[in-house]
């Protein structure tokens, strides 16, 4: 698992801050954007750990996208879903257990497209990287 840099955990913090003080929205770069707040384990230190992230509904599935803005690794909160599929999510005011499936190539391969098409800078992530960016569905257990 990687470090958070310093300015990014800050930056998630703010994020955080204003998301539960708004009830689920924020302005800013994310502004009109669905967010979400992931609790996962830490894959290695077993510590809960907070990433706000964009999702997407898509065929009726709640998407969550391991872009990382196009880095050549795996955001942390991939690698903790990996470990344990187990999380829990913020959507607006509403709080709840959730586990995480990372799609299969072929299936993850038919829904980027969509993911694309609902947030085109997601083309230019890929494009920035060579690794696959991963995609994860969310679900109530």
């Amino acid at each position: 698992m990687t470090q958070v840099p310093d300015e990014l955990k800050s930056f998630n913090e703010n994020i955080i801050e204003e998301f539960r003080a708004n009830g689920g929205k924020v302005g800013g770069p994310f502004e009109g954007a669905d967010l979400l707040l992931l609790h996962t384990t830490g894959a290695k230190s077993g510590q809960r750990r907070i990433s706000p992230l964009a999702y997407f509904t898509i065929e009726g599935r709640t998407i969550v996208i391991g872009s990382y803005a196009g880095a050549d690794r795996d955001p942390a909160w991939v690698h903790n879903l990996r470990a344990k599929p187990q999380a829990h999510v913020e959507i607006g005011t509403d709080s709840y257990d959730v586990t995480a499936r990372e799609l299969p190539t072929a299936e993850r391969d038919d829904l980027y497209p969509k993911v694309v098409e609902a947030a085109p800078v997601f083309a230019e992530y890929q494009s920035k990287t060579s690794r696959v960016i991963p995609l994860f569905e969310i679900a109530k257990p």
